[in-house]
């Protein structure tokens, strides 16, 4: 199969899969690709939404409207009788297995336990024929996947063993090997893909065994993005012949230090990318103390801190002004404690309490973080998601302003996150009449989005459709000015 596979990349995509001694399996070009190109497209093997108590999702298309549930299990919905026939083969077995499951372990029936069994089941379907197999579409591909296992700690094991067990219990089938089912779980927490929207929200977890082949770089010259369940990779720049195609699987945004250990503990390695290259260099340390430390008490410094061995404080690298411990500890606490109270009453859905507080964290925050502190703006992002819910534009522009020069510094200049960050801008400048600032965040919008997210989607069209509108709209402000 892994031969196929080769041949129809080779012919269909320009690419090949080599494996390398300490990366594995790796993805790379036997052609130019040029920025905006997808080097890759693949459906999901299986997939399954998020399970949230605010909304289900079609089972297919992971759509939130005009769902109906399904009238025998009672547990997966669809948002029409296309999708429901589309999945028929595979939720017809689903469905009675679901049907007999008492009611307490239909509520421990988790989005990965689901993953698992629809895994199970199609690998019979295929083995029975009822579900063709093609090259790009095979347990085959799922099997080869690494598992980590062996890495994996106590704890998780013991999870994985009794997520084996449940499935075993649904599946109901002689001599199935539990171990088996735990190893895969090991799998799928190291190669599902979390499947988002073109806003980058996630709406469910698929398993796309051709994209995990590729790997992972903190300065990835690819992206991937999700049109409805379709995985799509695309150059974010030009690729020459016989490079390695590489996207991020983690937020990059952040130190190296932070990148690393997320990179280790869920996907057991250690990055080497050009950025990660850099630990503990100059540039490197630097760029953590903005990142991620404190600021200079010199209000009009905008210099960045290291700690000072002799005073046991903070030392500006600007003004040489050192900042004592126990004044940042005391702000760091307050911080800290009001935090978690923002948090939990922005999650019991108490908007204007949760609003209040968290701009006494952006306040506690100014005083303790550099300015572009990763801290400030995750808590900037807040505030501007609350004001645009309360309807309140003109203070959510506000704070899409101050994120913007953080996104700039933390994210290369072709993002999804960065086209995004402008795309907010324009639409709140559009809403608050700056004609002018839109089509500027617009163009910005347009510029990124368009490589990262292609041309034809209904998501650009729409972006684009904006953009044109303002502009219209600038000229005839212009030439109205002229006729006056």
């Amino acid at each position: 199969m892994m031969e196929d596979l080769r041949r129809q990349l080779q012919h269909d995509r320009g690419l090949t899969v080599s494996t390398l001694p300490d990366k594995g399996r790796c993805l790379f070009t036997t052609r130019d690709f040029s920025p905006g190109e997808i080097i890759l497209s693949e459906e999901p093997y299986v997939s399954v939404p998020n399970k949230s108590s605010a909304e289900s999702r079609c089972d297919w298309c992971f759509t939130s409207s005009n769902i109906k549930r399904c009238s025998s299990c009672h547990v997966v919905w669809y948002c029409g009788s296309r999708c429901q026939k589309s999945d028929w083969k595979l939720h017809r077995l689903e469905c009675q297995l679901l049907s007999q499951l008492e009611k307490n372990r239909i509520r421990s029936l988790t989005p990965s336990i689901r993953l698992m069994v629809k895994l199970y089941l199609k690998k019979k379907l295929q083995d029975e024929k009822v579900i063709p197999t093609t090259v790009m579409d095979n347990y085959s591909l799922v099997k080869n996947l690494v598992s980590h296992i062996s890495e994996v700690g106590e704890k998780q094991l013991v999870l994985y063993a009794q997520m084996a067990s449940l499935v075993n219990i649904i599946l109901q089938w002689p001599n199935l090997n539990i171990k088996e089912i735990a190893e895969n779980f090991s799998k799928l927490a190291c190669n599902a893909h979390t499947v988002c929207d073109s806003e980058l929200i996630p709406l469910g977890t698929g398993l796309y065994p051709v994209v995990s082949i590729i790997n992972h770089s903190c300065y990835p010259n690819s992206v991937l993005v999700f049109e409805g369940q379709m995985a799509t990779v695309r150059a974010m720049q030009h690729i020459p012949k016989g490079s390695e195609v590489l996207i991020s699987y983690i937020e990059t945004a952040g130190s190296t230090l932070t990148r690393q250990k997320a990179l280790k503990e869920q996907y057991f390695f250690t990055c080497s990318c050009p950025r990660c290259v850099k630990l503990g260099q100059k540039d490197d340390i630097e760029e953590s103390a903005v990142l991620e430390g404190y600021r200079c008490k010199n209000h009009t410094c905008d210099g960045f801190l290291l700690r000072d061995p002799e005073s046991k404080g903070f030392i500006c690298q600007r003004c040489g002004l050192v900042r004592g411990m126990e004044e940042i500890l005391k702000i760091a606490g307050e911080e800290k404690a009001m935090s978690e109270k923002a948090s939990a009453a922005l999650s019991l859905g108490h908007t204007s309490e949760a609003l209040d507080m968290y701009l006494m964290v952006e306040k506690l925050q100014v005083k303790l973080c550099h300015s572009g502190s990763i801290k400030l703006m995750r808590t900037r992002e807040i505030l501007l998601k609350i004001l645009m819910e309360m309807q309140d534009w003109k203070k959510a522009l506000t704070y899409c302003r101050l994120t913007i020069p953080v996104y700039e510094r933390v994210y290369p200049n072709i993002h999804p996150l960065r086209g995004l960050q402008y795309y907010t801008c324009g639409k709140l400048n559009w809403l608050l009449g700056h004609t002018e600032e839109a089509v500027k965040s617009l163009t910005q919008a347009v510029d990124v989005l368009r490589i990262t997210h292609g041309t034809t989607t209904p998501f650009m069209k729409e972006l684009v459709g904006k953009l044109e509108e303002a502009r219209a709209e600038a000229s005839f402000k212009l030439s109205s000015m002229d006729d006056e």
